[in-house]
């Protein structure tokens, strides 16, 4: 990384010199000995760019902190009037403090603490503390967190959300997925993609309960951690809640179909016939767009006139890839199953996304998920176009 000065070679989370130096951005801070991923560099950076657009004065709440350079960069590269650092390891406020030093010295209002995130919420509820910019950066599910965070924010405010937990909304553990999504989570080629409209369908749902709704402005995942940015509304879109839904997979054929909780019906009959085995359905999960194009516009324009200190190679390419992908249709393959099911390799993806645009389908390269492409055809149809492509 160009702009790091000392860091550590090691994998992310191992223990580290309590003296390890560290520059990104604008920040430069002491790692400390904790947990701390150089490689999730992008979603700092988007985060502070998506920081940039918001209404001044911003006030943002950083609430699992580690080390504070989330909370160090909204001050410094977004021009955050006030920021709340807060991390729960009490032996870490020191650091924290430290860290944040320089905010003070730029006339920005700086608190630290090291209360647990449920306490922390519980006292912004009950003195009417709200944020432009709620952080929050979770190890695991940060389900049980979601209604309170959505309290401590402004209407138009952002809850910029983390989940470290892979398996369950993958369907890699079917049980855990029910006790902390409320959702059946499946085997689904598009995992990733899953996983996020999962994230998504919790935090809206959270929303609605309180009367209010939520806009997804940018979701995305490296497979490792699921992230997504969504802002609250003062009122939900009208027919909002119609973007829950459902969404079933065929292992046989491979066919994907969704439908809305608003209107269930009977599925389809895939290519599979009689034959066919039991679809694997998932959900409640959220069917809408997964990008906010006016939003990631104003980023990527703010991004422009920044340096590659300011803002990372890898994370221009991420805010590109997510820019020219809103996430629908919901529908969503990898060009390997299609290589393999057709048996000599994927077709050329830049043709068969462009034979199936000429036959007034709408197909798209997915933002999330490299090599994988969503499109609205009938998967018989995308067979057939790829099959003959690669003939």
């Amino acid at each position: 990384m160009a702009d790091t000065a000392t860091q550590s070679q090691g994998g992310a989370g191992e223990n580290r010199s309590p003296d390890l130096h560290y520059c990104e951005g604008q920040a430069q801070l002491q790692l400390g000995g904790g947990f701390f991923r150089p490689q999730s560099r992008p979603s700092r950076d988007l985060g502070v760019l998506l920081a940039r657009t918001l209404p001044q004065p911003l006030e943002v709440l950083d609430l699992m902190a580690g080390c504070g350079i989330r909370g160090l960069r909204y001050g410094l590269e977004a021009g955050a009037h006030g920021v709340w650092v807060n991390d729960g390891d009490g032996d870490r406020l020191p650091l924290l403090q430290a860290n944040l030093a320089p905010l003070a010295q730029a006339g920005c209002r700086v608190e630290a603490t090291a209360l647990s995130a449920q306490k922390l919420l519980a006292g912004c509820l009950l003195e009417e503390r709200r944020f432009g910019l709620v952080d929050l950066d979770a190890f695991g599910c940060p389900t049980t967190l979601v209604p309170a965070a959505l309290e401590a924010l402004q209407f138009g405010g952002v809850l910029y959300l983390a989940s470290t937990d892979g398996r369950s909304p993958t369907g890699h553990d079917r049980a855990a997925a029910l006790r902390s999504l409320g959702a059946a989570a499946r085997a689904h080629p598009a995992s990733w993609e899953l996983a996020l409209r999962l994230q998504i369908a919790v935090v809206a749902r959270a929303a609605w309960a309180l009367g209010r709704g939520v806009r997804p402005l940018f979701s995305f995942s490296e497979g490792r951690t699921f992230r997504v940015a969504l802002q609250l509304q003062r009122r939900a879109d009208p027919q909002q809640e119609r973007l829950l839904g459902l969404l079933a997979h065929c292992h046989g054929c491979g066919e994907q179909f969704s439908q809305s909780l608003w209107q269930l019906r009977q599925w389809p009959a895939c290519a599979c016939g009689a034959a066919a085995p039991p679809l694997a359905i998932s959900g409640p999960l959220w069917l809408g767009p997964l990008q906010h194009g006016p939003t990631l516009e104003a980023m990527a324009d703010v991004g422009a006139s920044a340096s590659p200190q300011e803002v990372a190679p890898a994370s221009v390419r991420l805010l590109r890839r997510l820019l020219a992908d809103p996430g629908v249709p919901e529908r969503c393959w990898p060009l390997a199953e299609l290589g393999r099911r057709l048996g000599g390799g994927p077709p050329p993806s830049d043709a068969l996304l462009a034979a199936l645009r000429v036959e007034g389908f709408t197909a798209l390269r997915s933002g999330v998920m490299e090599g994988c492409f969503r499109c609205n055809a009938p998967w018989s149809r995308v067979l057939e176009l790829a099959a003959a492509l690669n003939r």
